[in-house]
Formats: structure tokens, sequence, C-alpha cells
């Protein structure tokens, strides 16, 4: 005989049973329970933390309903209040904390989903009222700011305006793991100056992010918009615009368990749109390796970079990907690498490394490297080149391929690659038409979302 849970759920907002964040029982939440955060005129200026466990049958859920015209809740973290039953460390680190406390009693938050609320302003000089007082954010809080957790998803949101936009952090003792960040709006992050924060900065033990847009971070701000410390990352069908650099993929400073897993060697990075506006802080987009100086625990593996779309709107020069030392590998398929300065504005690596080309797009003019070079390039397979790759309307950063693109049917087997980007924070089967195409689009038309945006 199966046994019945009763779920609760918790609905706040205008008119609702729970007039305010602070009324909803966060300390003994259980599993398959719901709280549904309301849209309202004036954003909520409350904070707390979620130190409790769902089932992968019946996960924890706090879910914002949307207003009329499609608005998120907004959680603002400025002058924000913590409901008074809740004790927890390092609340100057976030909005949103997930992981310990002691009230609830501490553990490993697990099987958590957090979706459709706009989270934001978690940062100097803005403060907050905690248990024990006033208080005022650090550089590097987050909009939503994770210590430890299971089985997490991050779904739909927009994530602003704080130092980090997101912050997933691990140790070997509290192993994040098993992490989805799916459809979000992250944007506007970090501190002017400050190359230390980013729109996202995460560690984890198996970790996705696919459907997300990037936007540029704060005026000012040096990071980068994805950063990433994790052992089985998987960045896909993302549009990232902006950013010191697009992607920096380093290496897992401090836990050993990430560095001895063998996803740590393998990181998958396929069918985004990377996007680098002219000016925009570092001219390299991807960084892969290691970035502490410790050489030893760099990712010393390959990165897998298939069926990605970059475009440079640099009017200096822009270098594809760094390699941080002589083992860093990046196998680079399929892809269209294009830079509306020219071809001869273009280097492959920066100094270290060895990258595998197979069948990419790419201006005739490119170099290896612009200045000292101790890697290796190896053309596997014929590139396609041109003076433009065949965009709908590159004017307006519609990428997809117009029916005469030298990109058609130019493309070698990636089986990895089953969806592809919908403007925005969406996802679409990619067409099935014979031999794949380069870039983040297949041609072809009467397309069927599989994903729409999460509200």
């Amino acid at each position: 005989m199966k046994l019945l849970l009763a779920l609760a759920v918790y609905a706040v907002g205008p008119g609702q049973p729970q007039a305010s964040i602070s009324d909803v029982p966060w300390a003994t939440l259980a599993p398959g329970d719901t709280v549904l955060i309301h849209w309202r005129a004036e954003p909520y200026r409350e904070k707390w933390v979620i130190c409790r466990q769902g089932t992968g049958e019946a996960p924890i859920t706090v879910r914002g309903v949307a207003g009329p015209e499609g608005q998120l809740p907004v959680i603002d973290g400025r002058e924000a209040t913590t409901p008074a039953g809740l004790n927890f460390w390092n609340a100057q680190r976030g909005v949103i904390k997930i992981g310990g406390a002691n009230n609830p009693p501490d553990a490993m938050p697990r099987y958590i989903t957090i979706e459709n609320l706009e989270v934001r302003s978690g940062r100097p000089p803005y403060s907050f009222t905690g248990r024990a007082g006033t208080a005022q954010y650090v550089n590097n809080a987050a909009t939503v700011y994770v210590e430890k957790a299971e089985n997490l998803v991050i779904r739909g949101c927009v994530l602003r305006d704080s130092g980090n936009g997101l912050f997933i952090g691990t140790s070997n003792e509290n192993m994040t793991r098993d992490v989805l960040v799916e459809g979000n709006y992250i944007l506007d992050n970090g501190n002017t100056g400050s190359a230390f924060e980013h729109n996202s900065y995460t560690a984890a033990l198996g970790i996705v992010f696919q459907f997300n847009r990037y936007g540029p971070l704060r005026a000012g701000a040096l990071g980068n918009n994805l950063k990433d410390r994790s052992a089985g990352l998987v960045a896909r069908y993302n549009w990232i615009e902006g950013g010191n650099r697009q992607l920096d993929l380093v290496d897992a400073e401090d836990s050993s368990i990430l560095q001895s897993d063998p996803r740590y060697r393998e990181t998958q990075v396929y069918g985004n749109i990377l996007i680098e506006p002219d000016g925009a802080g570092n001219r390299q987009i991807v960084h892969y390796g290691g970035d502490s100086g410790a050489t030893a625990q760099y990712r010393k593996g390959t990165l897998y970079f298939y069926n990605n779309t970059i475009v440079s709107t640099r009017t200096d020069r822009t270098t594809l990907f760094r390699l941080s030392s002589p083992d860093e590998r990046c196998d680079a398929r399929n892809n269209i690498f294009y830079a509306t300065a020219g071809g001869a504005t273009v280097s492959l690596l920066d100094v270290d490394g060895v990258l595998d080309l197979a069948r990419n797009w790419i201006q005739p003019g490119w170099r290896a490297s612009f200045g000292e070079f101790r890697g290796t390039v190896r053309q596997n397979a014929p590139p396609a080149e041109g003076q433009s790759p065949g965009f709908v309307d590159e004017a307006a950063q519609d990428f997809r391929l117009r029916p005469d693109s030298v990109a058609i049917n130019a493309g070698g087997v990636a089986p990895e690659v089953r969806m592809q980007y919908v403007k925005h924070q969406a996802g679409e089967r990619r067409p099935e038409d014979g031999r794949p195409d380069l870039g983040a689009y297949e041609y072809g038309w009467g397309r069927r979302p599989a994903r729409a945006r999460a509200r």
C-alpha cells in the first residue's frame, strides 16, 4: 500500500494566505512542499535560507507566479529583512542562501528547485537586517548564494545587480553536486573595477547550463560572464554576450574530490552563441585550464567545443582560446568563428596548448597566435572559409543561416548536439536533415519548441 504524502502549498502575496515571505515556515519545509510567491507592484524586501531536503519524487519548490503582463516577482536585497525564526551564517553573502544553518538544523539541502523569480541587489553599499541587526553585503555577495546543495535546479529566473549573479560553492566536506541552471537571464552583476566577481561563478560535481541568456556585466566591472571550476561541466545552448571573457573554465583550486573525478578532464561546450562586443575587456573568448598558478591542479584534459557560433565585433584583435598550459587540449568542430574586422584580426590560441580543428568556418588570414607561440594547431579536416558565414540578419543578431550559407551541410558528426537556442531563454529541437550544419543553428524551418521560457 503506497503512503500518500500531505504536500503543503504556501501562497505568498496580495490576497494570499501568506502576506509576506516571512510567513512561510522555511524551517520546516518538507518533501513536496511548494512556495508560490505572487507578483506584486512593490518588490519583496526579504531574504532567507533554504536548508531543507526534498526527494527526487517530491522536491521542495520555490516558484514565482507572474503578473498580468508576465512580470516576475522581485526579491530585492536592499533593506531586506530576515524571518525571525531563521538562524544561519554568511547572511552577508547572498539575498537567497541555499546552505547551512542553525535553525533549521544544519543539513545538506537536497532536491531544491527555485524558478521564475527576479532576484537582485546583493552587493555593497546595500544593507539588510538579520538576526544580528543591520549589516552590509560583502563584495562577493550573490543574488543566489549556494554554499552546498545536491540536486539543485535554478530555472527561469532573472539574476542581477549583485557582486555575483549566481554563486555556487563546494568543498571536500560538503560537496555540491548535480546542478541544473536553465532558462535564466543573468546580467548586470560584478563590482566596478574588480575582476573577482562575475555574472555566474560556480564549482560543483556535475553542473549543466542550458538555454540561459547572459548579458553584459555592470558598467566598469571587470569580471567574466560564466566562470566555472567544476568537474562534469556542460555548457550548451546558451546566449553569452560580453564580459571580460565569455567563458572562463579553470581549476578547482582546493577540492581534491573535483580534481580526481574523471569528469574534471572532460568539459563539454556546444550549441552556444558567444558574442564579443567591441572594447569588452579581455580579447580572449574562452579560457580553459586554470588560473591559480598551481599548474599541477589544472584541468589538463580536453575541452570539447562543438557547433558554437562566435561573433566578435572588436575593432582590434580577437583571440578565440587561451589554453593555460601545454597539457590543455581543445577539440573544436563544426563551429563558426566570425569577426567583423576580418580574419587578419583573429588568432586561434594565445601561447600554449593543443588545438584540434575539424570542419569549422573561419575567415581567411587568421593566425595561430599574435605573440610568442609554444602550442600546436592541427587541422584534422579542412575549414570552410569566406568573408561572411551567411547569417539571416547580422545587425539584428539573428545568427541563423540563410539558404545560401556556405555553413549548410559543411559539418561532421557531433552526437551531443540535439537542440538549439531560441531567443531568449528557450530552446527547440535542432532539425535533422542530413549532414550537420556549422554553428549553433541548423538550417531548416517548421521548428518545434521543446522548452519555452519557464514562467
